[in-house]
């Protein structure tokens, strides 16, 4: 996605929008405007009255059964007493809708209640940091006992779907500003990668369904209460990858380690990690960097990629020969769990 198809893309989505916006009840009925557009595009539709937030879905991205399989946890999730997004089902009673026009293509979409709150403030980190590991830790509490229904299927995120030829995000080498020793380097550092994640292995106890990208700005903070949204990525991977994505794009912030000791001390109020485990955070951290790092590739030309620039991808590279040199030792550098 370069810049100019983005902004094609946005011309054939909003029709699509506009569309969808009639197979829900009129009270629900009214204006849409774009809140953000990545993998899909998102809208709030609004009224008077009242404010909902549209989904509509990348094309080639969720099958529908992977939408479904996200509706079915999220659910799941608010019987538990987690405020996670709750999806609105439209006229004919169905919580996906597939709208299509000529020329513009089929997609999916959804259609959520507001939910009020707004990101954690970044005065404060480090409370919301132990906020942010709890409430991931009842997320892994909850995934771990329960029983999906028959059908459940969503993305596997481990190193071959994160960093290999057919990455769900795209091609790391794709990314910009890389000379070809920098792909050296990196493809150094992905080798090592896989054979400790391999070693590691995927074991119930370290690996199963995880959000996969709650960060900061997928919180939603209200007074005393959180909400969590963007379940968009959910799918299998390991446990602590969701502390890695935690860390997404500043994994190079010198309060990095700090940030991640806050993160497991709100974590360890609820579960118990083992040595492994925390031996193996720099490597699942590293392998998310260069995940976004990826990402930029298929997302070249955007706002988000052009704000990041030439030094973000030089920070990677400086985490790479860090990672190659001690392993990204100092960002444990913190108290134990």
């Amino acid at each position: 996605m370069t810049a100019s198809n983005l902004a094609t893309g946005l011309d054939a989505i909003a029709p699509l929008a506009s569309l969808a916006a009639l197979r829900y009840d009129p009270a629900l009925q009214g204006q849409l405007r774009l809140l953000s557009h990545s993998e899909n595009a998102t809208y709030v539709l609004y009224n008077a009255r009242r404010r909902s937030v549209m989904r509509v879905h990348r094309q080639a991205y969720h099958s529908y059964q992977e939408i479904v399989s996200e509706l079915w946890w999220l659910a799941a999730l608010r019987e538990e007493g987690l405020q996670v997004p709750n999806a609105i089902a439209g006229l004919d009673g169905q919580l996906i809708q597939q709208v299509e026009l000529a020329g513009l293509g089929r997609r999916y979409v959804v259609l959520f209640d507001w939910i009020e709150g707004s990101e954690p403030a970044p005065q404060g980190l480090d409370a919301s940091f132990r906020r942010l590991g709890a409430i991931n830790a009842r997320l892994h509490e909850q995934a771990r006992r329960w029983r999906q229904p028959e059908g459940f299927t969503r993305m596997t995120w481990n190193h071959a779907s994160m960093l290999g030829a057919q990455g769900h995000w795209g091609k790391w080498q794709a990314a910009p500003y890389l000379a070809e020793p920098d792909r050296a380097l990196i493809g150094e550092v992905v080798g090592l990668l896989g054979q400790r994640l391999a070693e590691y292995g995927q074991g119930a106890g370290r690996f199963g369904l995880i959000h996969a990208d709650l960060r900061l700005a997928n919180l939603l903070v209200q007074g005393e209460q959180t909400r969590i949204i963007d379940f968009d990525d959910c799918g299998l991977g390991w446990y602590l990858h969701d502390l890695a994505a935690a860390l997404s794009f500043f994994e190079h912030h010198v309060e990095l380690p700090q940030w991640i000791d806050n993160w497991l001390q709100g974590y360890c109020s609820r579960l118990s990690l083992g040595d492994e485990d925390l031996a193996m955070l720099p490597t699942l951290i590293m392998q998310r960097r260069l995940q976004l790092l990826a990402w930029t590739g298929t997302h070249r030309g955007t706002p988000q990629v052009e704000s990041l620039g030439r030094d973000w991808v030089a920070q990677t590279l400086g985490l790479c020969r860090r990672y190659l040199d001690d392993g990204l030792r100092d960002v444990m550098s913190h108290g134990g769990h």
